[in-house]
């Protein structure tokens, strides 16, 4: 009797286990069935937004996504760089990651006089183009997964190989652009898209690069190179109209921009010809962007490298340094995405205006940072320099585009990007050269913006009393 007692316990036991088992992953199933339609919703939200407006039918829409990929393979690359380069001691680390910069800038310093006639040259495959940066990171990063295993000194040399190829993305994505845009469409609309995507991209990336990094810094790396070899079939199969050179003339040969009163000039000869014939034939608002938003990225550069190793070496009391190094980065991502959000917001009034202002706040803040070195300054620092840099980014495309002539503007874009990612580096030169004294970095990077606005001013005064007395003709 005992036994049979014993027994229909066992077996309601066993029955109550297998119905809560049942129960359970019923209840599971629900959930990743939820958890399923919820991500597909919201993807199909997404590509609506994307393609809204025009943008599905010109092609911009499929270049919004391009970007979102592109994005989401940087961010896993960039988690696994963060394990590995920066794990290393912090004396070997900055020499290393100094040379790495300085060879990083080689490349664009050497290439940028290039980029425009190179542009011009494959115009007719900037699909192909696109497509061989991905390829290129695929393929690095898949080199990059072995050389982290085995600790072979390639590491810093691929890594700058997969650097330079995103860099030479935002080059021929930025040519890429205003052959995509719909009716009514103007260019900070769509960087402004453009962007935003990059946000919920670099999102995406690091959650999932930081799960698989959880294995091993090189499953975070082989993560990038099946995203990448995504993104390479993507940008070949982007619209036909993105190779469209209809119309186009070249800078140097042609001098547009140059002021109408002058006389009429041979075309430049050598390097120097060129890069004096670009730059003095830039329309006035335009190189004043360009200049204020070179001091941006120099922030941008300098704040990356520079509390990376602040925070390892001179942690603030009581707060660990990783963790205050993810809020500021936290921070710049949402001052970015407002930025983003803000430049909608303010597309109708003049760029040069917002311009001024975002210099300014640059400035003021990393002077305050300079002087007023807490965990808040640095907090607020991180949210100005991601929210002005997103402003006045979206500003230079605007003065770009009503301001240069469309023949000649696709050229202008290209090239302004390359100096643009010069200054990130050069940014991030002055970070790793300059000693970890939280006074001492903030305060020479506030002066270095000082001087970006004193230039800015210069240009704007001299171009003006230029222009008050035109040359005899």
């Amino acid at each position: 009797m005992t036994q049979e007692r014993t027994g229909g316990r066992g077996e309601g036991l066993r029955r109550t286990a297998a119905r809560a088992g049942g129960a359970v992953g019923r209840g599971t199933v629900r959930a990743a069935r939820a958890v399923g339609r919820g991500t597909q919703a919201g993807a199909a939200r997404a590509r609506a937004y994307a393609r809204s407006s025009g943008a599905g039918e010109t092609g911009l829409g499929g270049l919004v996504e391009l970007h979102f990929v592109s994005m989401v393979g940087d961010a896993a690359l960039t988690v696994s760089l963060a394990g590995t380069i920066f794990a290393i001691p912090t004396d070997r680390a900055r020499g290393q990651v100094g040379l790495f910069l300085v060879l990083t800038m080689a490349p664009f310093a050497l290439l940028a006089p290039f980029i425009g006639p190179l542009l011009d040259r494959f115009r007719h495959g900037r699909r192909w183009a696109i497509g061989t940066t991905f390829a290129a990171r695929a393929f690095l990063s898949w080199v990059l997964a072995g050389a982290v295993i085995t600790e072979s000194p390639w590491v810093f040399p691929v890594a700058l190989g997969c650097l330079v190829s995103s860099k030479a993305y935002g080059v021929t994505r930025a040519a890429a652009v205003p052959r995509l845009l719909p009716d009514g469409f103007t260019l900070v609309n769509a960087n402004s898209r453009i962007a935003l995507s990059g946000v919920a991209g670099m999102a995406l990336g690091g959650g999932l690069a930081g799960a698989f990094a959880k294995v091993g810094a090189d499953w975070s790396l082989r993560l990038a190179f099946v995203i990448y070899v995504v993104g390479t079939v993507l940008a070949i199969r982007l619209p036909a109209r993105v190779d469209s050179s209809a119309g186009e003339r070249n800078v140097e040969d042609t001098l547009v921009l140059a002021r109408p009163d002058h006389p009429p000039v041979p075309p430049p000869r050598g390097l120097t010809g060129r890069l004096r014939a670009r730059v003095v034939g830039l329309p006035t608002p335009v190189l004043v962007a360009l200049v204020g938003t070179m001091g941006a990225r120099l922030l941008t550069g300098f704040l990356t490298v520079f509390m990376a190793f602040l925070m390892r070496v001179h942690p603030l009391p009581g707060l660990s340094g990783t963790l205050v190094l993810g809020l500021v980065v936290g921070a710049a991502g949402a001052g970015n995405a407002l930025g983003t959000a803000l430049g909608n917001a303010l597309k109708r009034r003049r760029p040069e205006a917002i311009i001024a202002v975002c210099i300014v706040v640059d400035v003021a803040m990393a002077v305050t940072t300079a002087v007023l070195y807490s965990v808040w300054t640095l907090l607020g620092l991180g949210f100005v320099a991601g929210l002005v840099g997103q402003l006045i980014k979206l500003a230079l495309d605007a003065t770009i585009q009503r301001d240069v002539e469309e023949d000649v503007r696709t050229r202008v874009f290209g090239w302004s990007e390359t100096v643009l990612q010069i200054s990130w580096v050069i940014g991030g030169v002055v970070g790793i050269s300059l000693p970890l004294v939280p006074h001492v970095g903030f305060g020479v990077i506030a002066g270095l913006l000082v001087l970006v606005l004193a230039a800015s001013i210069r240009i704007r005064v001299l171009r003006t009393r230029r222009d008050a007395h035109p040359l005899p003709t």
